[in-house]
């Protein structure tokens, strides 16, 4: 192999160290006539903002809210036509009073699926985003009939939405403004240990996503197959009580004959490097073994049938590393949870596929390390042949 070790900041490019604002979302059980901040969202269904024959919401929690007003909720629902459907709403400004806005959010006809609430929260997530604000409150027009686990799994994905609509990527911008919202808090959804789990996890999950969202971002004369194992070292030792890493370097893939994927990476400057991450729960026997296997091509230029003509997305090919970016992802997040029962193990062979004199070619014959031979067609399409 005619690896060289490439620098991971070609064309002096370094991603900024930006600090992610830190949300507070707490759960509480109080009267929403008590809560005072920027924003009290109002998550709405289509059957909440129904209104009788006087123009007065039958919707309790509305009719509770808007009496407290003095009528301007329902007035300000019916000059904008607010109807609850999805996607919908509606703010109203209360300068003068201790809870400044009222915000309406359609969550459409019934609401049942988890998706309406994460759309709620991304919803409000904008809306804060919008005014500035760095408190704000949600609550849900009807949820008495609601089961105690249905609301905890509203709450997690109220967080979730709420998380991932505030995130914003600036990394590799000149200049970034700060997000303001520091705390959220869900009104009338219950409390207690397992809720407090619940919207613990969500934002656990959410540190996972946001991570990969980040690793995909990241071009690829930053994120190189070498700074992409050096992340997977980096979750390990930052969850060293229930993951470990185990970094494959070209010499020892050669001992295990994996010529397939060596041949890939043969034509770059940056070696590859197979990443192998595993997650053991911290006590108790494991009853399930899971692997979760992500393709890790940091770039992928074709090799010598290089990506040419309209509708290629060349420019876009830093993308082929989102599996391995969803599988780093997810042990971020379980080297966080730490669920208990299970063991998974998190694979990606990362490489980069470059043209050079090094590289393969059209018709190669490389061998892959289960025994199979493989021609090569083209640099990203291979026909197996059986080995006689």
């Amino acid at each position: 192999m005619a690896h060289s070790i490439a620098k991971a900041t070609l064309g002096l490019t370094r991603p900024n160290k930006i600090e992610h604002p830190k949300i507070s979302f707490v759960a509480k059980e109080i009267d929403l006539l008590e809560w005072k901040g920027d924003i009290l969202a109002v998550g709405t269904t289509e059957t909440d903002v129904v209104k009788d024959e006087n123009s007065k919401f039958k919707n309790l929690i509305l009719q509770k809210l808007d009496s407290q007003l003095g009528g301007l909720l329902s007035e300000a629902s019916s000059e904008e036509d607010f109807t609850g459907k999805a996607g919908q709403s509606t703010v109203l400004r209360l300068p003068n009073l201790g809870l400044k806005r009222v915000c309406l959010i359609g969550l459409g006809s019934a609401a049942s699926a988890t998706a309406a609430y994460r759309s709620l929260g991304e919803a409000v997530a904008a809306a804060a985003k919008s005014a500035r604000a760095s408190n704000v409150a949600i609550i849900l027009a009807s949820s008495a009939e609601l089961t105690t686990e249905s609301k905890q799994s509203l709450a997690s994905a109220i967080v979730t939405g709420s998380v991932l609509g505030t995130y914003e990527d600036n990394r590799f911008k000149s200049e970034s403004k700060k997000g303001t919202l520091k705390a959220v808090e869900i009104l009338g959804l219950g409390t207690g240990p397992e809720m407090v789990k619940k919207l613990k996890n969500a934002e656990y999950v959410c540190s996972g996503i946001i991570y990969g969202k980040e690793l995909v971002n990241a071009p690829a004369n930053v994120l190189t197959p070498g700074v992409l194992a050096e992340e997977a070292k980096r979750i390990a030792s930052e969850h060293s009580d229930v993951l470990s890493a185990t970094i494959l370097d070209v010499e020892q893939c050669e001992e295990l004959k994996k010529g397939s994927y060596l041949g890939v990476a043969a034509a770059s400057a940056n070696p590859p490097h197979f990443i192998h991450l595993c997650y053991r729960p911290p006590g108790g026997e494991v009853k399930t073994k899971l692997a979760l296997v992500g393709k890790g091509l940091t770039f992928d230029s074709g090799g010598y049938n290089i990506k040419t003509g309209p509708g290629c997305l060349i420019e876009h090919m830093k993308f082929d590393m989102a599996g391995s970016a969803a599988v780093l992802g997810a042990a971020k997040a379980l080297g966080q949870i730490k669920p208990a029962g299970v063991e998974v193990h998190f694979i990606v062979a990362a490489c980069e596929n470059m043209i050079s004199g090094t590289g393969m070619r059209p018709g190669d014959i490389v061998t892959a390390s289960n025994g199979k031979t493989i021609e090569v067609i083209s640099s990203f399409f291979y026909r197996i042949i059986l080995a006689l």
